[in-house]
């Protein structure tokens, strides 16, 4: 079977997230999308580790599903063209600060375990070394390295996967933090690095062309920190439900079909810049500044383009598996309407497509254009059809700030 995945979201444990995060609420949002499996997220926090033993039950081996009790509560949530299943994996991130060869590193790790037994010893584990309850994803003074042998020593089943890899301030290859090889990060356990994470600011193509990935997989998430942003980006597997069939795809690549993602050029870290400077620059203007910003004299910071090409011993990329990029179906609408994504007016258009037609990343991947030209109007057919041919408009986002990507020129609609 194929299906889509979200490994790496958030719960409303964690800082600058949406209070209204619960297993309900991701379970609803998760069907609207169209996601059959959705990690956890934060499985080091105490009350929310708590909350999960409430009210998930093991359905096959490693993967949860909500209690009947409340899954039935929430039918009517739920538009009946989004109904079917949904699968929990235990899942977290972790943030380790620690000084390594002379230089303080930040470095973000997403986490996956095979049940909670294993889940138990490891959080156990970590609580002698950092408070767990401080943040949904904590901040602990450890080497990452250590974090996984640790894990390992958990349950030699769990996964590291580092995340975002390319983000400035918190990522194994950003610049301003990180390191210029995997080696370098995880030393004598570098092999048990089977897998990495895009983000948002980069693409497969991006990907590869650094040679030293090219025996890791490629997985997408959506780092979700309220349930409306749960895949924007995504994994598409081809296996059975299980935790072992889902971790022998993102170790193996057997079974990992590919990926949706972000425009990279709407990443908050696409190019660099300083944003309380209103400063944008390509790599090539940023090097010919010394990346010194003109306004303010400070260092620029510098995107994740800027930081591929450095690394990139490649000119041409290793052909990646197939992917696509999207546009959310809030924000095609608000382009359309001309109105804010989140306004009334939005959100109502958006709950009666989904009525019509089914969860938002069917509409987007799937459905053929004639269908939705059909049922949804020429107009939204021609924005998805421009944004499957990657015709699109791209202003790109830098220092903290999202892009944008648009669809039509003024006039067009």
């Amino acid at each position: 079977m194929s299906f889509l995945a979200d490994l790496h979201i958030h719960s409303r444990y964690s800082r600058a997230t949406s209070k209204g995060l619960s297993p309900e609420t991701l379970f609803i949002w998760a069907r609207k999308k169209g996601l059959t499996l959705l990690g956890t997220g934060d499985f080091t926090h105490p009350a929310w580790v708590g909350e999960l033993k409430e009210k998930l039950r093991e359905a096959e081996p490693g993967l949860y599903c909500l209690s009947p009790e409340i899954s039935d509560t929430l039918s009517s949530a739920i538009p009946e063209s989004c109904r079917g299943m949904t699968r929990f994996i235990l899942s977290g991130e972790i943030s380790c600060i620690y000084k390594k060869d002379g230089k303080t590193r930040k470095v973000h790790h997403l986490l996956l375990m095979p049940g909670l037994q294993s889940l138990g010893r490891f959080n156990r584990r970590l609580e002698r070394i950092g408070n767990l309850g401080s943040d949904g994803r904590p901040i602990l003074g450890l080497d990452s390295r250590d974090l996984l042998e640790i894990m390992l020593e958990s349950d030699p089943l769990s996964l590291l996967i580092p995340a975002h890899i390319w983000t400035p301030w918190f990522s194994v290859f950003g610049s301003k933090s990180g390191f210029d090889t995997l080696e370098e990060c995880f030393g004598d356990l570098t092999a048990y690095i089977r897998a990495f994470e895009t983000g948002l600011s980069s693409d497969p193509p991006m990907n590869r062309l650094l040679s030293g990935l090219d025996r890791l997989n490629l997985i997408s998430n959506s780092d979700a920190h309220s349930a409306t942003k749960l895949g924007r980006e995504a994994t598409v597997f081809g296996t059975s439900l299980s935790y072992a069939a889902v971790r022998n795809a993102i170790t193996t690549g057997e079974g990992l079909e590919g990926t949706v993602e972000f425009f990279p050029e709407e990443g908050k870290y696409h190019l660099d810049g300083h944003r309380n400077c209103n400063i944008r620059y390509a790599p090539a203007q940023t090097a010919a500044l010394g990346e010194k910003c003109p306004v303010c004299g400070r260092a620029l910071t510098v995107g994740v383009l800027n930081r591929v090409m450095k690394l990139a011993d490649r000119k041409t990329p290793l052909i990646p598996k197939p992917f696509l990029s999207v546009i959310p179906l809030a924000e095609i609408l608000s382009e359309i309407m001309n109105c804010g994504e989140g306004t009334r007016k939005v959100m109502d258009q958006y709950e009666k497509m989904l009525t019509e037609m089914g969860p938002e990343l069917e509409i987007l991947l799937y459905h053929p254009i004639e269908s939705i030209c059909s049922r949804l109007g020429p107009i939204l057919a021609e924005a998805i059809s421009r944004m499957r041919a990657n015709r699109v408009i791209k202003e790109e986002g830098y220092d903290g700030k999202f892009g944008k990507i648009r669809l039509f020129e003024n006039g067009d609609i």
